[in-house]
């Protein structure tokens, strides 16, 4: 069963300054044991505000390797674009500048090339079966999902590729699966905003469906780091 550590902060800023603290943690334990880092970031705009904290972190950057949980299907400018989003939060104008994103391919021929495509660089970045990410940075869905695996679509059910295509508010997206994201070393998910209090408790619920809530597979050896705010969390 999987085990959820349950940290509250105040509210939406003190969160952010919360994720970027645990995240600054991961980049420094990996650097006292490994050559580099390598970290899934996530989408939205709770870890959007964390990595304007984390670019000012001073960290050994250069041995940081970004990759992405999940990525519409839309250009790289695309303003939906989660590779835009951490360019311009987390590496432009920072300390951050010297860690390296991996974006996802979206300029090749379609989605499931560049899921290919992208199994094969993490294989390349952290080797194993599956390749282990030193973080896997989530978010919660008020329906459950988190990377793009939505509920009652097909790549919830993927086990034996580390990279599919998801479908999600109408829009083809290439996610890491279950498997891959429940290898990280840490896992952390953060959570924000009274829209959010169901899935987090359905995500809490030992007796909870995962095909409900798929951020439920995501279930790592260790614990499961829940980072959210005072809002998220259900009262009486």
């Amino acid at each position: 069963m999987t085990r959820y550590r349950l940290q509250t902060s105040p509210d939406k800023a003190a969160l952010a300054h919360a994720a970027a603290a645990a995240m600054a943690a991961v980049i420094r334990n990996a650097a006292t044991r490994q050559p580099r880092c390598v970290m899934a970031l996530a989408g939205g705009s709770t870890p959007e505000a964390a990595y304007g904290h984390l670019g000012q972190e001073d960290l050994p950057w250069e041995r940081v390797e970004l990759v992405l949980g999940d990525e519409r299907w839309v250009d790289v400018q695309d303003p939906a674009s989660n590779a835009r989003m951490v360019r311009h939060r987390l590496l432009s104008g920072s300390r951050a500048h010297r860690a390296r994103l991996h974006p996802v391919a979206t300029h090749l021929p379609n989605p499931e090339a560049a899921a290919r495509a992208y199994g094969d660089l993490l294989q390349t970045l952290c080797p194993g079966q599956p390749p282990r990410l030193d973080l896997a940075l989530l978010g919660l869905g008020d329906d459950g999902h988190t990377a793009s695996l939505f509920p009652g679509t097909a790549a919830v059910n993927v086990e034996d590729e580390w990279v599919t295509v998801g479908l999600g508010k109408g829009l083809p997206r290439v996610s890491m699966t279950a498997p891959l994201l429940s290898a990280a070393r840490q896992v952390i998910i953060l959570v924000a905003g009274a829209a959010k209090r169901q899935a987090l408790e359905r995500l809490l619920d030992p007796q909870e469906d995962p095909a409900r809530t798929p951020a439920k597979l995501v279930a790592p050896k260790g614990e499961v780091l829940v980072l959210c705010d005072e809002a998220a969390v259900s009262v009486g």
